[in-house]
């Protein structure tokens, strides 16, 4: 199955290959095998799958063009393996060493082709941007250049070129990408001209984003339920398939409004604006939202554009009369020109369709008309004419107000003249503060006592006194200017507030004692100052959010008021310099975001400010504080301090006693903190406490039985799912002094061993020998002698260290006989040594005759004096000391040698040569414990029975 042979893949790295013909439908099943591990394939493997011609192409079959096609996904580090040319074109021999049958090639045996092959792009261009061929191996790996798709299709236009050795080709109909390369298979006999396609896949490395940040609509006011409008500026994304645009959405619907989606042809996708509610532009004129866009990536990214909806004027309002009918009253002796009265229509529409003009109905008759003149823009109407005699008192005046398309409203204007003998009062008003039409114009922080108007009364006949008032409810005061005579001031008494009351009409009379009436209408109008902040709904916002958010994730809506109009109460909203960069604040919307991960262990909570500033001259700010608490996930395993415990205790150590504290924290918060340890392995012998994490050992430890022990610990928390984590503990336990030494050899009290009266002196004749389990000092022994008994038993020494007995003089006639030894064999162990004795028999003797003799004096006790001396070792080398033999005892010697039989000499040559085998220890040897050759055992030892070893 040559498939098997190729289909390399990882769909971690997301690299594989098909078949130029490969269709879905066709598509049969894939066949894969495990790739051989090298050091640069430890990467996630490569989907493959090679190239084969169409069935009625079997004559190409044998042709040495072929092609090839690889997948693999965009932003792929350097040395991903793409595919292996050798392999995938079954240029690769057979376990056989013979080629695959539909290979070209020439057989061939051995290892290596000889010559090699070899393989090169055709010429070079961007292939050392993005991708690197081994020459020897075939292999095309990624390079140190990352692939982007979105920037390598944009650069390779929509073409498709073989020219070169690499090229790129993107069609505009679909989302394939591809990078060409034509690749040459060396040397001549085995050539081969392969034309590689790399398919370069996308991945969701790029967020939606549109391409203005402010979207406006504008929907009719009459717009019918379900209607849809298209947005313009749809996001864009430059990833293609489910990583593009795929949904939208708004974060406030208002209740009026949804989103729909429509994909044409080419699979764009349009945002649709669809009505749901009656819309009435008087009643609001703009709705503001947020518009995300999401594609379909895992995680999705997002995109958002502040979305403005404008709801535009039509004329469904007509002109108004708050009135139906106003009376006038005119004296006869008017000046012309002078206005008498003024209508005033409201129309709710805005721009042309507001638009208001005024006539008289045809009702009015012309000699009013003529009388009376009708400011068509403004709705004054002033005398025209001078009164004469003959002119009605009563005039009524139908005055129309005509919207477009309207139906006009009507209002009735009642003059009454009054023909006067006498000529009125006269009120003279000469405006200091700001005046336009007739209306005074002041601004709310005008202090106490602001001056209005100067007012002159007067009686033009000069022969009646006139009186002055003020007539009307308002912050105002009339009161006379001295040391003048009728000059009256108008100003105010107390501050105003524009946010109370924007508009005062106040009215000044003027009378005589005539009875005469004359009044002047004063109409104030207070302009706004920006003497209002915004405020905050909340000066402290409490906010939670659960860490690992996704970027970019809602908080809040920040809301201010302010209470001053037009621009002055427009509020903006900002960041305090003291909120962190990761945190974003819509000036316009107050939409309070998080554009990162927050990870609760790094920090707990944030406290930072925001502000609320309008638009005023200057601005006014207010300030309020955000508090984040981030809620805990469990995102973190149990941590040992340490990976690897090591305990040191002493053996013998009572059962659940503490040995050590195994330390673990975890940085998640309540439940997901909580960690439970438990003991793995060994669990029999070992428990740990949950709470203090006190590991103990339910029983006794011995050393000599068992040296150390390790296991694992688990930790595992409270979270849903719950973590873990294990750690090792390794115990060491160390060695008390609770074993006496152990004496091997003699084995019994009651052995002996014969000591021939020829043996010179210096010469071992036996040795005790005793090991220690325990170890260090607890188990270095020292050998001593506390008790002699015998007819000189002073002649035998002891080595401390080795436990030798060497005969120290020469042994003279009356030496014949039994010598005991009491022999103590101690440790140096710590607080108090151990020891052991034992019993060494030596007797002297040419030969052994009577056995039962000797041991009827070894059944006897012997009457000892115990020595208290204790046995000294000495670490440096010590050098024996040789005492010199008297001459006396050595002639003896040596005359009984002399003269003893041939028997005598021959047995002492035979313990010479024995004893020239035997290895002297050296005085320089470090204090060990050695166990003894078998052939350091004399001959001569006889055991009788065992050994009685007594301890002291």
């Amino acid at each position: 199955m040559r498939g098997q042979g190729n289909a390399r893949s990882s769909r971690a790295l997301g690299v594989s290959w098909y078949p130029a013909t490969w269709h879905p439908r066709l598509d049969m099943g894939r066949l894969h095998r495990p790739r051989s591990s090298t050091s640069h394939r430890n990467l996630p493997h490569l989907f493959l799958f090679f190239l084969f011609v169409e069935p009625f192409s079997c004559l190409a079959s044998h042709s040495r063009a072929t092609e090839l096609l690889y997948s693999l996904n965009e932003g792929l580090p350097a040395g991903v393996l793409i595919g292996s040319l050798a392999e995938d074109l079954r240029l690769l021999p057979r376990s056989a060493g013979r080629l695959d049958p539909h290979s070209q090639l020439p057989e061939r045996t051995g290892a290596e082709w000889n010559p090699p092959l070899s393989f090169s792009l055709a010429s070079r261009g961007l292939s050392g941007q993005y991708v690197t061929l081994d020459n020897r191996s075939g292999e095309l790996h990624t390079s140190a250049q990352e692939i982007d798709r979105e920037a390598l299709c944009l650069e390779g236009g929509g073409g498709t070129a073989w020219g070169g050795s690499v090229s790129i080709s993107s069609s505009p109909s679909s989302d394939s990408c591809l990078l060409l390369l034509d690749v040459l298979v060396l040397p001549q006999e085995y050539f081969r001209f392969v034309k590689v396609k790399i398919a370069i896949r996308d991945i969701n490395d790029n967020a939606p984003q549109f391409p203005v940040s402010q979207i406006s609509v504008w929907v009719p006011e009459n717009a019918p339920v379900n209607t849809r409008l298209a947005i313009e500026h749809p996001a864009v994304d430059p990833d293609v398939g489910i990583n593009g645009v795929q949904t939208y959405r708004l974060l406030d619907y208002h209740g009026m409004f949804t989103l729909d989606v429509e994909e044409n042809e080419n699979g764009e996708r349009t945002p649709y604006l669809i009505v749901m509610g009656a819309l009435d532009r008087e009643t609001q004129d703009q709705y503001v939202s947020i518009i995300i866009a999401e594609d379909g990536g895992s995680p999705p990214l997002l995109g958002s554009a502040t979305l403005t909806i404008g709801i535009s004027d039509i004329n469904d309002n007509c002109p108004l009369f708050t009135d139906s009918q106003i009376n006038v009253t005119v004296y006869g002796n008017a000046t012309v020109g002078t206005p008498i009265a003024a209508v005033q229509a409201v129309d709710k529409d805005l721009g042309t369709n507001a638009q208001i003009t005024y006539s008289y109905s045809q009702k009015v008759p012309q000699a009013s008309k003529d009388l009376f003149h009708l400011d068509e823009n403004t709705g004054v109407i002033k005398l025209f004419n001078k009164i004469g005699g003959s002119v009605l008192q009563s005039h009524k005046l139908t005055i129309l107000a005509n919207g477009p398309g309207c139906i006009p409203a009507v209002i009735t204007a009642l003059v009454s003249i009054i023909k006067v003998i006498f000529r009125p009062p006269e009120i003279v008003p000469r405006y200091i503060a700001n005046e336009i039409d007739g209306v005074v114009y002041l601004k709310e922080l005008e202090p106490v006592n602001t001056p209005i108007a100067f007012f002159t009364i007067r009686d033009p006949e000069g022969k009646y006194k006139v009186n002055c008032y003020l007539d009307g409810e308002g912050p105002f005061r009339l009161s006379p200017y001295k040391p003048y005579n009728n000059e009256y001031l108008l100003e105010t008494t107390k501050p105003m507030d524009y946010e109370l009351q924007q508009f005062y009409e106040v009215v000044v009379v003027a009378w005589n004692s005539e009875g005469f009436h004359v009044k002047r209408v004063i109409k104030v109008q207070l302009l706004d100052d920006n003497d209002n902040a915004p405020i905050f709904l909340q000066p402290l916002i409490e906010l939670t959010i659960e860490e690992n958010n996704s970027p970019n994730a809602f908080l809040t809506k920040l809301y201010a008021t302010d209470a001053d109009s037009g621009e002055r109460g427009q509020v903006s909203y900002f960041l305090g310099p003291d909120a962190p960069s990761y945190f974003s604040l819509d000036s316009v919307t107050g939409i309070l975001t998080v554009s990162t991960q927050l990870d609760r262990e790094e920090k707990e909570k944030y406290r930072y400010t925001v502000r609320a500033v309008d638009c005023g001259k200057p601005p006014r700010e207010s300030v309020a504080t955000v508090a984040l608490t981030v809620l805990d996930k469990n995102d973190n395993s149990p941590r040992f301090i340490n990976k690897d415990f090591s305990f040191f205790v002493p053996e013998n150590f009572p059962g659940y006693g503490e040995i050590g504290v195994i330390s673990v924290t975890d940085a998640d918060a309540g439940r997901n903190g909580w960690v439970a340890l438990s003991v793995v392995n060994q669990s029999d012998i070992f428990v740990i406490d949950t709470g203090k994490g006190m590991l103990r050992a339910k029983v006794s430890l011995d050393r000599e039985q068992q040296s150390s022990y390790t296991l694992w610990v688990e930790a595992v928390d409270g979270g849903e799912p719950a973590l873990s984590s294990t750690a090792k503990i390794t115990i060491l336990l160390l060695d008390i002094n609770d074993n006496p030494p152990l004496v091997l050899f003699p084995q019994s009290n009651m052995s002996y061993l014969l000591v021939l009266p020829s043996t010179l002196p210096g010469s071992p004749v036996t040795e005790v020998y005793a090991v220690d389990k325990d170890t260090g000092m607890n188990a270095v022994i020292a050998y001593s002698i506390i008790g002699r008994r015998g007819p000189r038993p002073e002649s035998f020494r002891i080595d401390p260290k080795t436990g030798n007995i060497t005969l120290e003089e020469a042994l003279l006639q009356t030496d014949y006989g039994l010598h005991r030894l009491l022999v103590k064999v101690s440790d140096h162990g710590y607080p108090e040594p151990l020891h052991s004795t034992v019993m060494v028999n030596l007797f002297v003797n040419d030969t052994v005759s009577n056995e039962s003799y000797i041991e009827s004096l070894l059944r006897k006790e012997p009457e000892i004096n115990i020595e208290e001396k204790e046995p000294q070792i000495s670490i440096e080398p010590t050098h024996r000391k040789v005492e010199s033999v008297s001459c006396m005892p050595t002639l003896v010697a040596l005359s009984v040698i002399s003269l003893g039989s041939i028997t005598l000499v021959t047995g002492m040559g035979i313990y010479i040569c024995l004893r020239k085998g035997k290895k002297h220890p050296r005085e320089d040897e470090n204090l060990e414990v050695q166990i003894p050759l078998k052939g350091k055992i004399d001959l001569h030892m006889r055991e009788r029975k065992p050994m009685d070893i007594s301890n002291i």
